[in-house]
């Protein structure tokens, strides 16, 4: 039938519709031939409200639903799809019967799309089994097909189901924590248990596509061919939220079983262990401190073997700056402090300023380090602690109060240390500059001051220069012992004249201690006389005290003393006006030789 033919019949058709007139069955059948089907259903749907005796009209409306049924979408409109499957079966069932030889004979111009050649005859007929097979063909394909749509939708809403619930879970776990290394800290069994829920639904909704996918392979040509891609969830915060479409070749699916599994792993093996570690490494820091109070030993190699369980690595992969490694940081510091102290104040009382100065200052650098570690522990955010290590703080020290009670105690006691150290600091460095001999303070320092010892020479071993009584003065040496108490201290006559308080700024001294019990000391005036430079040099045993003191007038100023071991002369070094180096020598007795 030609195009423009096909077009005139529809329009009768509709005018007649529209005058109200009735259809038409050989114009009906005209587009039905034509497989015109959508414009033919609403004219063969009125046809037969008027006429119910017509057979092959309703043979057409199966092939029209039949029609309509493969004209849906599987996924889209499986409703009207199974609907349509079901008015086609209906009307097929209802005609099969009625289908006889007689009323293909009687109306074969209804059935003229049954027309075929007969091969044995090579005429033009329609047979009754043609039809019947066409019919039952219908109805087997109709009834597979209805079968097939139910699985498919069914596995498809599974999966689109399950995967969304699974998506909804971990969007529940994001959104309760602000960071991964949050999620990770605060990990506890119901977490956990939500976390393998996610996997298990997840893995549902992948057993469901496999179904999906196993039923549309059956069916044919079919818009849909949904191939899976998973993306790995590797930032916590940003990934797996994605609004997936299901419809969509490329499916784009986030990989939450990887994520669950990784997950319940890294907390199975790794958190639940460290939490443990944690408490248990807590426990072993108390039995020090514990031994050291009880027996007052040092805990400090023992210590030294615990710090090097701590599992800093594992700790700092999950947080930075981890409150357990600061309070054991804290703890071990107070160990180190307390330890030091106990080891120190055996030799405390008997050592030197110098070595009691040293001590101070190394126990000031270990209460200040605990008074800095406490103090940032008292400055952290508890309340964002107590659940980040809520296993650590509960077992450990029962509340976060207890916890935080104990640093701020361990900071106070820091703090008054600290002080105390700084004071005792300052008065050993007050000491070290004086050396005490019964009621004088002999000054270890060359500044002005308004006492009566004025030094000369500040040797590591000794100390030399003018003591003034009434103006008068005498020369002085004290050995410098650790305690700062010397056991030689020797005062020596000086010429009165010429070492006068008013001539300090040209007096000057020398000296050397040559041997462990001997002393030389040199006092003289850089103003010279006509004699020379007027100057005493003195001889002074450690055991006898003074051996000998005697004036001399020098030539030019001295500038070192040296001594001889083996002769027991004493050399004065005089700088000559041409560069030469000459020699005042004194023998043992403080003879001049030359």
């Amino acid at each position: 039938m030609s195009r423009s033919v096909l077009s005139l019949i529809v329009l009768v058709l509709v005018a007649a519709t529209a005058w109200g007139q009735k259809v038409k069955y050989k114009d009906l059948i005209e587009l039905l031939n034509a497989r015109n089907y959508e414009v033919a259903e609403p004219f063969l749907k009125r046809y037969l409200k008027e006429n119910t005796d017509n057979i092959s009209a309703y043979l057409y409306m199966g092939i029209v639903y039949h029609d309509k049924s493969q004209r849906n979408d599987i996924l889209k409109q499986p409703e009207a799809l199974i609907t349509n499957i079901d008015s086609a079966v209906y009307f097929f069932e209802k005609v099969a019967p009625l289908i006889t030889e007689r009323e293909l004979k009687r109306n074969k111009e209804n059935y003229q799309m049954y027309l075929r050649r007969d091969v044995r005859t090579a005429e033009f007929a329609i047979k009754l089994s043609d039809v019947t097979l066409d019919i039952e063909t219908r109805l087997k394909s109709l009834q597979e097909r209805k079968e097939k749509v139910k699985n498919l939708n069914q596995y498809f809403k599974a999966t689109q189901r399950q995967y969304n619930s699974a998506q909804e879970l971990f969007k529940n776990i994001q959104l309760k924590f602000t960071s991964e290394k949050e999620f990770y800290l605060r990990l506890d069994d119901q977490v956990s248990a939500d976390v393998q829920k996610i996997g298990v639904v997840y893995d549902s909704s992948q057993t469901s596509f496999k179904n999906y996918r196993s039923v549309l392979e059956t069916m044919g040509k079919v818009p849909y061919n949904q191939m899976i891609t998973l993306s790995e969830i590797k930032n916590f915060k940003q990934d797996g939220a994605t609004y997936v479409d299901f419809l969509k070749s490329d499916l784009r699916l986030w990989d939450y079983h990887k994520w669950a599994q990784t997950t319940l792993e890294i907390y199975k093996n790794e958190i639940v262990p460290l939490r443990d570690h944690l408490v248990s490494y807590d426990i072993e820091l108390n039995k020090l401190a514990q031994k050291l109070k009880t027996d007052s030993v040092s805990v400090k190699s023992d210590l030294t073997k615990l710090l090097d369980k701590i599992l800093f690595k594992q700790l700092t992969r999950f947080d930075d700056d981890p409150l357990p490694a600061g309070v054991f940081y804290m703890k071990a510091t107070e160990l180190e402090y307390q330890s030091d102290f106990i080891t120190n104040k055996a030799i405390r009382d008997t050592a030197g300023l110098a070595t009691q100065l040293r001590i101070l200052k190394q126990e000031a650098r270990a209460i200040t380090k605990l008074d800095s570690i406490s103090a940032r522990l008292i400055a952290r955010d508890f309340a964002k602690d107590n659940k980040d290590y809520h296993h650590f703080i509960t077992k450990a020290y029962g509340t976060d109060v207890v916890l935080r009670n104990y640093i701020k105690s361990t900071h106070e006691l820091a703090q008054r240390d600290k002080a105390g150290k700084q004071k005792q600091i300052e008065q050993t460095e007050k000491a070290l500059k004086w050396l005490i001999h019964g009621m004088d303070s002999i000054p270890l320092f060359t500044d002005e001051w308004p006492g009566k010892f004025k030094p000369l020479v500040i040797a590591p071993t000794f100390t030399l220069g003018l003591k003034y009584l009434d103006s008068i003065a005498t020369g002085y040496l004290y050995n410098i012992t650790p305690r700062h108490i010397p056991d030689v201290a020797v005062a020596f006559p000086v010429d009165k004249a010429n070492y006068k308080k008013r001539y300090l700024s040209v007096l000057k001294g020398l000296g050397i201690h040559p041997q462990p019990e001997l002393y030389i000391a040199l006092v003289y005036s850089e103003t010279t006389t006509k004699d020379g430079y007027p100057a005493t040099l003195a001889k002074i045993s450690k055991a006898t005290g003074l051996v000998w003191s005697l004036p001399y007038n020098l030539e030019q100023k001295p500038s070192e003393i040296l001594y001889s071991v083996e002769t027991g002369e004493i050399m004065i070094k005089l700088p000559m006006p041409t560069g030469e180096q000459k020699l005042f020598v004194v023998d043992k007795y403080g003879k001049k030789i030359q």
